[in-house]
């Protein structure tokens, strides 16, 4: 069997498991995410020796270790991808529910109500958790899902996908309903990009590299996610000590995420007292700054900045700094070099909070508050399949309503149209 007849094999079984998954009863999705998460816990020892191999390969492929932590797996986040699991179970089911009704004047009763996309196609990369997080959304949001990750974690997301989907169906969903692309040949992501009439959208999650090539060149429908170039911007009324916190929260707890911070901004009012207390803690984690002229003028160990690091998703350990002349400054910047994803002011100026708010252009926009909330899980959403970056379908973390579309019933008595 070739690559083409492989995927598009996996798209047919998907195609028509859709169809039954569109009409699944709430209790039945339910136990089956329960199967699913128990059936994790169960076979957690298999699941790690998968990971270990895939660690193993990371380490000698000479992978960073912001992204060895990505791709890494212990008890600790098996238990916690169960409790997803169970988070998205006790969720609402969104499928049936009437968002609207109204009746018109010739008698007939028009409704919206909400209904699956379909199948859902999604491509990501050296995070074995997506695996589990969007089979479970997918499942709950009464869609088919065919899943294709990175060539780092094959060997675990072929044994999760193989693990819980066999938990779905013993559970009573149909076969098909959770698909993995069992290869790392990346035509099967180009095969995947064009199967209009298998497919009804494609989520790309990764770096801009995978995202943009996916943006570009699929005729299925696409829903941008995950670039995180965030910004942090320090006001002069910020309150130092939690400026400290959140910058080093928002930079250093999980470097290889979307919703990092990667560039800061500090008004030049503060920046001379400002900076150096920040670089002292930087330093000892062991953060490479990157600063404009100013900035390397006020601290120490600080590489000069060029343009390009304006633009770039580090993912890493690596933070540019900018001193601003003001809020004007710092706006132009974020318009400027901003991914629409995550962004953030400190200040205890509440005009200049409500400007930030209103004029910032983002997925996420944050007064005094880490960046890394933004995440299904910690909006109450209980898990996401990525952070939209674009204005439609949907927009930030993507929970179980924006799975869903709408259709319109009527109601009528034999009216007919003049």
């Amino acid at each position: 069997m070739n690559q083409e007849q492989y995927v598009i094999g996996k798209a047919t079984l998907a195609k028509e498991a859709s169809r039954k998954m569109a009409i699944t009863d709430t209790v039945i999705k339910n136990k089956a995410l329960i199967a699913m998460a128990d059936a994790l816990i169960e076979k957690k020892d298999i699941i790690l020796d998968a990971n270990s191999k895939d660690m193993e390969n990371g380490k000698n492929k000479g992978l960073s270790n912001a992204l060895l932590d990505r791709l890494l797996l212990d008890e600790k986040r098996i238990h916690s991808m169960a409790e997803g699991l169970r988070q998205v179970a006790g969720a609402d089911d969104p499928i049936g529910e009437t968002i609207k009704m109204w009746k018109r004047p010739n008698n007939l009763q028009i409704g919206q109500i909400r209904v699956p996309l379909g199948v859902i196609g999604i491509i990501y990369e050296a995070r074995p958790n997506v695996t589990v997080d969007a089979a479970a959304l997918c499942i709950k949001s009464g869609n088919a899902v065919i899943l294709r990750g990175g060539s780092e974690a094959i060997n675990s997301n072929t044994t999760i996908s193989k693990i819980i989907s066999a938990a779905a169906e013993n559970a009573g969903l149909p076969q098909g309903c959770i698909n993995f692309i069992e290869t790392t040949d990346r035509d099967a992501v180009n095969i995947m990009m064009k199967l209009n009439g298998y497919i009804d959208v494609l989520i790309p999650r990764g770096g801009a590299g995978l995202i943009n090539t996916v943006v570009k060149n699929a005729t299925v429908p696409v829903i941008e996610t995950g670039v995180g170039n965030c910004h942090i911007f320090v006001d002069t009324s910020a309150d130092f000590d939690n400026a400290v916190d959140i910058v080093i929260n928002s930079k250093t707890q999980r470097p290889a995420v979307c919703n990092a911070m990667e560039t800061l901004l500090v008004h030049k009012d503060v920046a001379q007292e400002f900076l150096p207390k920040l670089a002292k803690k930087l330093n000892s984690i062991g953060v490479e700054m990157h600063g404009c002229h100013s900035t390397q003028n006020i601290i120490k160990n600080v590489k000069p900045a060029v343009e390009e690091d304006w633009s770039t998703e580090y993912l890493d350990l690596i933070l540019a700094i900018k001193v601003v002349g003001s809020i004007d400054e710092a706006l132009e910047h974020i318009y400027k070099y901003g991914t629409k994803h995550s962004e953030c002011i400190l200040t205890n100026n509440y005009l200049n909070s409500q400007r930030f708010l209103k004029e910032v252009d983002a997925a996420a926009v944050y007064v005094n508050a880490s960046t890394r909330f933004t995440d299904g899980g910690e909006f109450g959403f209980g898990a996401e399949i990525g952070i939209s970056t674009q204005k439609l379908h949907a927009r930030g973390p993507m929970g179980l309503k924006e799975l869903t579309t709408t259709k319109y019933i009527i109601y009528g008595e034999g009216q007919i149209r003049s």
